[in-house]
């Protein structure tokens, strides 16, 4: 560390590492501890500035402009508001909609298109716990969300950026038709996971792990969402191109002879595979949306065999997943455990949401799952072994899916209660990390980009409900 004029220099112990700079007009000095530190009053009017950047081998340096700081910001607040300018969503609770289309903005690479599940690691789901992750990734499962949020919102830019690193992840797709589960921002493969023994991690919450070792895991459901979103795109985006479909179609031939094998499964277990009723779920959807597809532009396709194997998939649900003692349909096959996952039944038009059967699995998951106005992903004592010692919060995504499928229900009343509930719960400025622990507490990476996609898409589809009930009535 070297303090100059105006400037403090971190130097990395390694050779040719890193150097960053802070640069600001406030004096600095050295701690005891050796932090840097500084002092300083504003009055009305007045302002500090600091700028903290890498120290580039060769060039001048941006902010050695006295004009930097003003300049930056005035480009920055004309950047977001000409942005924000062109989001179409004009309904209620605009300015929550708005935070989380600029979040999911802030976390998608201006270069390949892709979002980030989150732009941190290591943050604890269990304060203590070893429920720690690396969300600085891109999943595939993220897919039917963003597109279908980015779009809801007039997003069509963004929506295309991250379609395009969706075909560039299908025409790399495996021999046998299969794709990975997750990848980097620009498409690599290699993800793996190791701790780092030298960070504590957030209040003693360890193991602090880069990487993630679920992107080699077997995750039924992500063709499902891959194919929904592709099957919105084509349908109020533009048309999809051949390419891309052939290699859609030998993804589905793919899912019709795999479907039933059992998975980690949408939470990415690590105490072994089940047969997951969400996967199962996807899986309908991914062979549905293709023969959906197919129809609509007249592509070719192996329609009997996508018809026959959608129908099968459609009875295994109802014989294998169904809880007739309980009147529910569960979290895997041999289970009286109900799943948060499941509320995604009558989102994707897997059942209606007036129907009998799933207005009792409303009921048990209430009954099981959710606590006021959030909702767990599942019970971990009933649940299947997620592999994890200790305990988590409420799921983000998991509380504002239950906002959408009780608005389904037609229970709009009740569906707007919760929404503005949980609103309460977003941080100061309008975030959401991945969980709400019991306490409020916001738990586990931040901000999270499901969390940010479920409130868009909870927000769009309860204002369309209030606002008809308005014309009805």
């Amino acid at each position: 560390m070297e303090i100059l004029e105006g400037e403090v220099l971190f130097r990395s112990d390694r050779p040719n590492g890193l150097v960053l700079r802070l640069r600001t007009d406030v004096p600095l000095s050295v701690t005891d501890d050796g932090a840097v530190a500084g002092e300083f009053t504003l009055g009305t009017g007045q302002t500090a500035s600091f700028v903290l950047e890498e120290v580039a081998p060769a060039g001048a340096s941006p902010s050695a402009n006295p004009a930097y700081i003003s300049e930056a910001f005035k480009e920055s607040m004309d950047f977001w508001r000409d942005w924000v300018g062109r989001i179409t969503y004009q309904g209620r609770w605009r300015e929550m909609v708005h935070r989380s289309a600029i979040t999911l903005k802030l976390l998608t690479s201006a270069d390949y298109g892709s979002v980030v599940a989150a732009p941190t690691f290591g943050l604890p789901e269990e304060i203590g716990g070893e429920r720690n992750w690396d969300y600085r990734y891109t999943w595939i499962r993220d897919a039917s969300f963003t597109v279908y949020a980015l779009m809801r919102l007039g997003c069509m830019d963004e929506a295309r950026g991250f379609m395009r690193w969706v075909e560039d992840r299908v025409s790399e797709i495996n021999s046998d038709g299969s794709l990975q589960v997750m990848y980097g921002i620009d498409g690599r493969k290699d993800l793996s996971e190791s701790t780092l023994p030298h960070f504590e991690g957030y209040k003693g919450s360890s193991p602090v792990r880069i990487g993630n070792g679920a992107y080699n895991q077997f995750q039924l459901d992500i063709y499902g969402e891959l194919m929904d979103s592709v099957y919105i795109f084509n349908k109020y985006v533009e048309p999809i191109h051949h390419d891309l479909w052939e290699n859609l179609a030998r993804m589905t031939n793919w899912v019709t002879e795999n479907w039933q094998r059992p998975d980690e499964g949408i939470w990415e277990v690590r105490g072994g595979q089940q047969e997951f009723s969400y996967s199962r779920l996807m899986a309908w959807v991914a062979v549905d949306r293709a023969i959906r597809l197919a129809l609509k532009r007249s592509f070719p396709a192996p329609l009997d065999e996508w018809h026959k194997a959608r129908n099968a998939i459609y009875e295994d649900i109802y014989s294998n997943f169904w809880d007739s003692t309980r009147a529910t349909f569960v979290q895997h096959k041999g289970t009286d455990a109900v799943d948060a996952s499941t509320l995604l039944m009558p989102l994707v038009r897997f059942i209606s949401p007036t129907d009998p059967r799933w207005l009792s699995t409303m009921r048990a998951i209430e009954q099981d799952l959710v606590d006021d106005s959030l909702v767990y992903r599942y019970k971990i004592e009933d649940a299947a072994d997620d592999g994890l010692m200790g305990t988590e919060g409420t799921f983000g995504i998991a509380s504002f899916w239950y906002v959408e499928a009780l608005g389904r229900t037609g229970d709009v009343n009740k569906a707007r209660f919760i929404f503005e509930k949980l609103l309460g719960y977003a941080n100061h400025v309008g975030l959401y990390a991945e969980e709400i622990g019991a306490h409020g507490e916001h738990l586990g990476n931040f901000p999270q980009a499901f969390t940010h996609l479920s409130l868009i898409s909870a927000a769009f589809d309860l204002d369309r409900r209030l606002s008809g009930a308005r014309r009805d009535g």
